[in-house]
């Protein structure tokens, strides 16, 4: 262990790990797998503390629709910056909150923009789904949620109960009060051992058959789930199972909440993931891209949900007027230069060549996603086979992989079951060129993997 001299002696990359490692908590994430200092960032690249440049495909969690340092988002903060406009307001109005709201109701399915309500959260897409269950409780005056294995919805204590991940919960008592798991469509590792259509089939007909059973326990205020699950392994809802979940919770009354946390802003080729099937929820959860890279979350609702008192739901940093500056110029830029087809055009290149290397590499075991949110599973060759005949996950070989990607100047992130899938979250911007470099050099590095392993 460096001593305090030393620690701040230490330089570059090493440097500011050895002093995160020091002085900052236990519950760190990306900082043990990225030994790395971030110093520059330009578009889909970055640079570290030793001048290493790396293709980002991670874009803080997709948070970076435009990347780093667009132009567009530049110029909205410094000019808002020059007008002296006031950082927070609260909820108080300003024209920039009027102008935010104008682009992100535009963004809407008109049917759902007009009976549409917008609550400004705090600052991360968690308080966007705590906000979201206060209202449907208040609303049904219910207090069970339904919630799907595999979700991720946040880290707050409410959003924490209805992940799918046991990791963060232990020790958590009461973080899945008034939260029930039902089976989400994983046709390569179905719950139900069939796999396919018949897994989405399935998985419907089990929501409908609980929410008609007299017996089934107690109807729910809500049904929250995502339409591509991310942290739980890149994997996108069939668009029949979204149309059947919203006839179903729509005979029961039942609030859909659909959080497009990480989805929304046109990741998924569509600028809504909701939008790919053609339903429109009752409440949609939003942060990440929609604040141009800085703090924002908002709630968009029904306004028949809207029943809740005066200070039913705050929060300090709910009018992040340089979020709403940094939001307006991003949404404008997507919609300006059609970037949600480019994602949908860039997401078919890579996953055209994450199947090619799937033929020559036994360690992909399963190709998936929509746009730019895509996942390769990674597996065992030599595992024991599930019922599917499909090797287990092998979360080992996926770290191996994403170590060899950086050592080659590729930041990819590792999700779902065991952490053995390999998540692509690059931003909207990228070409075709950045893209077959994302590839080759994620190909070199599972071949190196593989051979390593041999």
């Amino acid at each position: 262990m460096l001593v305090e001299k030393e620690l701040f002696a230490v330089t570059g990359n090493a440097g500011y790990a050895a002093r995160q490692d020091a002085r900052e908590s236990n519950a760190r994430t990306y900082a043990r797998r990225l030994r790395m200092a971030i110093a520059h960032a330009k578009g889909v690249r970055v640079t570290d503390a030793d001048g290493k440049t790396y293709l980002d495909c991670l874009a803080a969690a997709g948070t970076l629709a435009l990347g780093h340092n667009h132009p567009a988002v530049k110029a909205a903060l410094i000019q808002a910056l020059e007008q002296e406009v006031p950082f927070q307001t609260l909820d108080i109005a300003t024209p920039l909150k009027d102008e935010f709201t104008n682009e992100i109701f535009a963004t809407l399915p008109p049917e759902f923009a007009a009976r549409a309500r917008i609550q400004f959260c705090g600052p991360s897409g968690s308080d966007a789904i705590e906000a979201a269950l206060k209202l449907v409780k208040t609303a049904t005056q219910k207090q069970n949620v339904i919630a799907f294995s595999g979700g991720y919805h946040g880290m707050s204590q409410s959003a924490m109960g209805l992940m799918g991940n046991l990791g963060p919960k232990h020790g958590m008592a009461g973080t899945a009060q008034n939260a029930q798991f039902m089976p989400f469509p994983y046709s390569y590792r179905c719950p139900f051992g069939v796999g396919g259509e018949a897994s989405s089939r399935m998985s419907a007909h089990y929501l409908r058959s609980l929410l008609s059973d007299v017996e089934g326990g107690v109807l729910p205020a809500g049904v929250v789930t995502e339409l591509v699950q991310g942290e739980g392994g890149v994997i996108p809802a069939p668009n029949d199972w979204a149309r059947a979940v919203r006839e179903i919770t729509r005979e029961r009354g039942v609030p859909l909440i659909v959080d497009e946390i990480q989805t929304g802003g046109g990741r998924t080729g569509a600028f809504y993931a909701f939008e790919h099937s053609g339903i429109v929820p009752d409440v949609l959860a939003l942060s990440k891209a929609i604040g141009g890279g800085l703090p924002m979350a908002v709630i968009i609702y029904d306004k028949d949900l809207d029943v809740w008192q005066p200070g039913a739901h705050a929060g300090t940093f709910r009018g992040n007027t340089l979020a709403m500056a940094a939001g307006v110029a991003t949404l404008r830029t997507i919609r300006e230069q059609n970037l949600v087809a480019n994602a949908e055009a860039m997401g078919k290149r890579l996953e055209s060549h994450l199947l090619s290397l799937q033929k020559d590499c036994p360690l992909i075991g399963n190709v998936r996603g929509r746009g730019l949110m895509m996942g390769a599973e990674i597996v065992d060759p030599d595992g024991k086979l599930d019922s599917l005949g499909h090797p287990p996950a092998d979360g080992v070989m996926s770290r191996r992989i994403q170590q060899a990607c950086l050592k080659r100047g590729l930041i990819i992130e590792m999700g779902g079951r065991h952490g053995a899938v390999a998540r692509f979250l690059p931003p909207l911007i990228i070409n075709a060129d950045e893209i077959d470099a994302v590839a080759s050099i994620f190909a070199d590095a599972c071949m190196e993997s593989m051979k390593q392993a041999a």
